[in-house]
C-alpha cells in the first residue's frame, strides 16, 4: 500500500503543512517530529492521544500511522465515567499530550504520559518511517462513538478505510495540494482529525485550525490564501446570522473555492442564507464513525442544498425498506434505511463481536440507521435516524428531517427539532421542540402546523409544539434528541 502522507518522504522543503494560531510546521518539521515520536512508540499496541486543539495532536496521530500503532483519540470534554470506560475497553499502553496539556484526569493517571515535542523552527532533522509496507487491514485509528443507546463503542478504523476516504473526497472535490483548509473542528472525531488534519495532509496541502471557531477567524483566514473551509451546521448558521453586519465575511466567502458541511444536515435556509448573501453554495456530504465517508455533493456538479449527494467513487450504497426489500425508486418518496459496503468502512466494533455481526449483512453492507430517500437524478436525501427520526403516523412514514427544514424557515423560529410521540390515533403524533427568535412571542402551533402544511403536507403539519431556550447538542453540533422529554 501506498504511503498515507507521499508529502512526508518526498521532497516537501519549508511548505506549510499544520498551523494553529501562531503555531506552525512545515512538512520538514512535521516529518522530523512525527518520526522522533513514531520511533518512541513503534510496537505499543494502542496509543491514546489526549486529542486537544494543537500541533502535538496532528503530530501523535500522524507518528502512530507511521509508527503501525493503532492511535486512540481521546475528548478532552469527556467525562471521567466516559474516560474511564474508554480507557478500559482499548486498553492503550500510554498517552500521548502536549506538553502544555496540564495534569490528564484520573482514568489516565495509570498511563505512562509522553509529551509530544515539536521542533524549533528549521531545526527539523532525522528519517520519516516507512509506513508503505504497513498492512492495509491494519487498525489505524479506534474512534469512539457518541455512545447514545448505551456505554460509546470503539469503531476500529484500518489504513485503507483512511486511504480510500480521503483519496474518493479528492475525487469529489476537486482537493489538491494547492489548497489550505480553515476549520475548528474537535481532533477527537473523524470530520476534525481525519477529514480535517489527514485529509490536506495526505494531499500535500495545507491546514489552519482556528482554536475555537469564530466568523472573525474565518474571514482572515479565507482572505490570506485559504481555499476551503469545514464546518458543521451550528457553525454555518452562525455564519448566516452574521453575514448582513459583516461585509469582510461576505468576500472572504465569495472568494473560497469550497464550503463544506457536515455531521448534521443544514438547514436549507441557511443554504440559502449563504448562497445569496456571496453567490457560494455550502456542500454537504454524508459519513459516519464506522464508515468514513458514503457521499457528497460534487465541487464539479449541479448545487443540491437539502441533499448529501451521490455515493462516493469506490462505495456501493443502498436503501432497504422494513421488510428487507431494496427500495429501488428514485422518486424523492420512498423511505429506506441507507446500507453501504466498500473499503471505506470500519472492521469491527472493539471487543463487540455481537455488535459488530449485528451490524453488517449476511452481505457485507453496513446497517447505518440512517433513513433516507433518492432524488430522481440519485441524489441521497436523508430524512433522519431510524431509531429517533422516523415518525409512523396516520400510516404514513415521516422524516423528521424536512418538517425541521420547514420550521426553520418560520421568521419566529430560531431553532427546531422534530420528534414522535404515541398517539391513540395516529400512531404517533409530530411533535415540534422549537427555540423561539423572540422569546417573548413564542409562535404557537396553530401558525406553524398551517406553515408546514403549505410547505410540505398536511399529514406532516406538527400536532404539538413545545417552546425551549436552547436545543441539547453535543459536541459536533447534532442535537441530542433522546434528551427531549415529552411533558
Amino acid at each position: 500500500m501506498p504511503s498515507l502522507f507521499p508529502a512526508l518522504t518526498g521532497d516537501p522543503g519549508g511548505r506549510a503543512a499544520l498551523r494553529f494560531g501562531e503555531r506552525s510546521l512545515s512538512y520538514a518539521e512535521l516529518a522530523a517530529a512525527a518520526g522522533v515520536t513514531a520511533g518512541r512508540i513503534r510496537g505499543a499496541g494502542r496509543v491514546a492521544v489526549w486529542a486537544t486543539p494543537a500541533p502535538q495532536t496532528a503530530v501523535g496521530v500522524v507518528a502512530a500511522l507511521l509508527a503501525g500503532v493503532a492511535a486512540v483519540p481521546l475528548n478532552p470534554r469527556s467525562g471521567e465515567k466516559e474516560l474511564r470506560h474508554i480507557v478500559g475497553d482499548s486498553e492503550p499502553s500510554l498517552v500521548l499530550a502536549a506538553p502544555d496539556a496540564g495534569d490528564l484526569p484520573a482514568p489516565l493517571a495509570g498511563l505512562p504520559r509522553l509529551d509530544v515535542g515539536v521542533p524549533a523552527a528549521h531545526a527539523a532533522t532525522g528519517d520519516v518511517p516507512d509506513d508503505r509496507d504497513l498492512d492495509p487491514a491494519a487498525p489505524a485509528l479506534v474512534v469512539y462513538t457518541s455512545g447514545t443507546t448505551g456505554p460509546p463503542k470503539g469503531a476500529v478504523l484500518p489504513r485503507r478505510a483512511i486511504a480510500a476516504t480521503l483519496d474518493a473526497l479528492a475525487d469529489a472535490w476537486r482537493w489538491t495540494a494547492d489548497d489550505v483548509l480553515v476549520h475548528a473542528l474537535p481532533l477527537f472525531h473523524v470530520h476534525g482529525l481525519v477529514l480535517g488534519i489527514l485529509g490536506p495532509l495526505r494531499r500535500g496541502g495545507s491546514v489552519r485550525h482556528l482554536g475555537r471557531f469564530s466568523t472573525e477567524g474565518v474571514a482572515r483566514e479565507l482572505t490570506s490564501g485559504a481555499t476551503m473551509l469545514f464546518g458543521v451546521p451550528t457553525m454555518y448558521h452562525r455564519i448566516a446570522e452574521a453575514l448582513p453586519d459583516e461585509p469582510e465575511l461576505v468576500k472572504a466567502l465569495a472568494g473560497a473555492r469550497l464550503l463544506v458541511s457536515g455531521s448534521a444536515a443544514l438547514p436549507v435556509h441557511d443554504h440559502e442564507r449563504i448562497a445569496a448573501a456571496t453567490g457560494r453554495r455550502v456542500v454537504e456530504r454524508y459519513g459516519m464513525t464506522e464508515t468514513l465517508m458514503n457521499t457528497s455533493v460534487r465541487a464539479d456538479g449541479p448545487a443540491r442544498a437539502g441533499t448529501v449527494g451521490v455515493p462516493l467513487p469506490g462505495v456501493e450504497l443502498r436503501l432497504v425498506a422494513e421488510d428487507g426489500t431494496p427500495v429501488t425508486e428514485f422518486d424523492g418518496e420512498s423511505v429506506g434505511e441507507i446500507q453501504v459496503r466498500g473499503a471505506n468502512l470500519f472492521t469491527g466494533y472493539l471487543n463487540r463481536p455481537e455488535a459488530t455481526a449485528a451490524a453488517f449483512t449476511a452481505d457485507g453492507f453496513f446497517r447505518t440507521g440512517d433513513m433516507a430517500v433518492r432524488d430522481p437524478d440519485g441524489c441521497v436525501r436523508i430524512v433522519g435516524r431510524k431509531a429517533t427520526d422516523l415518525i409512523k403516523s396516520g400510516g404514513y412514514k415521516i422524516g423528521a428531517g424536512e418538517i425541521e427544514n420547514a420550521l426553520l424557515e418560520h421568521p419566529a423560529v430560531r431553532e427546531a427539532a422534530v420528534t414522535g410521540e404515541p398517539d391513540p390515533d395516529l400512531g404517533e403524533r409530530i411533535v415540534a421542540w422549537v427555540v423561539p427568535a423572540d422569546p417573548h412571542a413564542p409562535p404557537a402551533l396553530e401558525e406553524l402546523a398551517e406553515h408546514v402544511a403549505q410547505r410540505l403536507a398536511p399529514h406532516k403539519r406538527p400536532r404539538v409544539v413545545r417552546h425551549l431556550d436552547a436545543l441539547p447538542r453535543n459536541d459536533m453540533g447534532k442535537v441530542m434528541k433522546r434528551a427531549l422529554t415529552h411533558g
